[in-house]
């Protein structure tokens, strides 16, 4: 699978995928990473890849051209590229998202600056647009982030233990059951006795309990999800 990131400051991303499981991934061949960076194609001398909003607002945004060509490039080398956008009016991005992703060769992620992007190139480039979130943020790096790590976690050999996917938050509409590590009484805080026992089967049942409790409690929104599915 390859990751290619639309930005202006691919600095800030390079350092996240410098350690760690995504680190050894890039080492093992399941992801790659690659940028481009759109001061690099624009035509103008000063690197400018910004202008006024016709109509007046404030703040600036980012122009046509150098985001065109540059992705204009990117499907010269790969015509099946799926390109991205992250902007606030996106779709949420959600677990399915990242398991329906995770089966691209190519994915490609735009992100913006300044007050976002010219529409006209979503309208011509986006295959998708998401939001990670209902907040505004300086700019698309973060949640470029967010989704090649959702994604890649999906990916075949990526994660030691394939078993962790199916326990996690968001499978089956349920959040993850709390989870426990020795020792097993601590400032006065037991863990559930029962986990120490050695019954699986009982320890899932009681895990399945406790995850219908604590999506009930923070996410009631799934909760009703989970009973109708019942």
């Amino acid at each position: 699978m390859k990751f290619t990131f639309v930005t202006i400051f691919p600095e800030i991303i390079r350092g996240y995928f410098s350690a760690s499981i995504l680190n050894r991934a890039i080492s093992s061949n399941l992801i790659e990473i690659s940028f481009k960076n759109p001061r690099d194609y624009t035509k103008n001398r000063y690197k400018k890849v910004d202008d006024a909003m016709i109509g007046g607002g404030a703040g600036m945004l980012m122009t046509p051209q150098p985001l065109c060509d540059t992705l204009e490039s990117i499907k010269s080398e790969n015509s099946q590229a799926h390109i991205i956008f992250l902007s606030p009016v996106g779709k949420p991005f959600k677990q399915n998202d990242a398991k329906r992703l995770a089966n691209k060769s190519h994915i490609v992620l735009v992100a913006g600056r300044y007050e976002g992007i010219d529409e006209r190139v979503i309208e011509l480039y986006a295959d998708e647009i998401f939001s990670t979130g209902d907040y505004i943020l300086t700019g698309g790096e973060l949640p470029a982030m967010t989704i090649c790590d959702a994604v890649s976690r999906n990916i075949k050999g990526v994660l030691g233990n394939t078993q962790s996917l199916e326990t996690e938050s968001f499978e089956d509409t349920l959040l993850e059951a709390p989870s426990f590590t020795k020792p097993e009484k601590y400032l006065s805080k037991s863990t559930v006795s029962e986990f120490s026992k050695g019954n699986h089967s009982k320890i899932a049942d009681i895990k399945k309990q406790m995850a219908l409790c604590k999506t009930k409690y923070f996410r009631p929104d799934l909760y009703r999800k989970s009973k109708v599915r019942q």
